[in-house]
């Protein structure tokens, strides 16, 4: 792809922990949260970063944003290499490359009204005049689905859906080119889960925003992603177009996430694909294919050679030994399924959760 296409490059990102150190605090020990991960977003998208707890996921939207910095490897955003910026470049870029936290009770101020929360990056990137900062903070409160009345009113006077549409409020109140979502939806009811979804998808079409969209499922990433990416244990196993991945799943890893989404409809019925054993540590990293030790494929030459990244149908990248020769019967697709979900009625700024409609009043 063109390369004024590309906003996010990553390439070859690796981030280490110190795990233990000796006497004379020498690191003996590291755990490799993020190991050798490449991928890149385009203007405009949303790529969805998958896997279970722990693959590494959170770590890398961290060193996209710049709250840790990365052991090796390379960040280009926007043409511009920010892998290590100092301090003064780190705060210029802030505005362009935002935050949604995971926990909406822990992210938000509970000393500061919301309309303060929302107008502290507008005053301290000094966007605007003080005296239109009032108005668009109102303006970003309806954005969001929320009256610009509770402007006034502090986080603990909220649901936890209501302040996770403030958090998306403050995200969007400097303009930013990216937003990394952090697991966004994992700490809300499910009902709630599809009014946000829903909602930052309409903000992406309207504001022309691009997303780094974090999650554990498959089934959550469905909605909002045009492209998705599968991590273990700070590995990329596999990376597609979500159509793509969801039909034809090439990693097993990948399969075995897919087949452990919850059927939407009571007449559909899967086999299941249970994963054996344990995950390998973090510290002592086998030298082969992470997922070795748990895959219904590995014949034994996984256990010995790592797999490489590579695209092995066009648009399709793949990290497995054996990805053509995996059994159909392993092949899972849910399109089906996803669908039905996803035919639900939108209610992206709707009031289940006490909220207001697209620019309406709360009930």
């Amino acid at each position: 792809m063109p390369d004024n296409d590309i906003l996010l490059d990553v390439q070859h990102l690796t981030k280490s922990f110190v795990a233990e150190s000796n006497l004379f605090g020498k690191p003996t020990s590291f755990v490799q949260a993020v190991d050798d991960v490449s991928f890149q977003i385009k203007r405009g998208e949303a790529f969805g970063l998958v896997g279970e707890s722990g693959c590494g996921k959170t770590t890398i939207g961290k060193m996209l944003v710049g709250l840790i910095r990365p052991t090796a490897g390379e960040i280009v955003f926007d043409g511009r290499n920010i892998t290590r910026l100092s301090e003064k470049d780190r705060r210029a870029l802030c505005k362009d490359i935002q935050l949604i936290f995971q926990d909406p009770y822990a992210s938000l101020n509970p000393r500061m009204t919301i309309g303060n929360i929302i107008a502290e990056p507008i005053r301290t990137n000094n966007l605007m005049p003080a005296d239109q900062v009032d108005d668009r903070v109102a303006e970003l409160l309806e954005c969001v689905g929320l009256a610009s009345y509770m402007r006034n009113r502090y986080p603990h006077e909220f649901s936890g859906g209501q302040r996770q549409r403030v958090g998306i409020a403050r995200a969007l109140a400097v303009n930013p080119k990216l937003i990394v979502c952090d697991e966004p939806v994992s700490a809300l009811d499910v009902s709630v889960q599809a009014q946000v979804l829903n909602l930052l998808d309409d903000l992406k079409d309207e504001f022309g925003l691009t997303y780094l969209f974090i999650a554990h499922g498959l089934n959550v990433v469905k909605h909002i992603s045009n492209r998705v990416g599968v991590m273990y244990l700070g590995k990329m196993m596999e990376v597609a177009e979500k159509n793509d991945l969801y039909h034809h799943p090439l990693c097993p890893y990948s399969q075995a996430l897919l087949s452990a989404i919850p059927s939407v409809d009571p007449k559909l019925r899967r086999r299941r694909i249970i994963l054996e054993g344990d995950v390998p540590s973090p510290i002592d990293p086998p030298p082969g294919c992470r997922f070795a030790s748990r895959c219904f494929t590995n014949i034994g030459a996984c256990d010995v050679s790592a797999p490489k990244l590579e695209e092995v149908i066009p648009g399709h990248w793949c990290a497995c030994h054996h990805y053509d020769g995996v059994s159909d019967d392993k092949v899972y697709d849910v399109s089906h399924e996803i669908e039905l979900a996803s035919a639900r009625p939108s209610y992206g700024r709707d009031a289940a959760d006490g909220s207001s409609g697209a620019r309406g009043l709360p009930e």
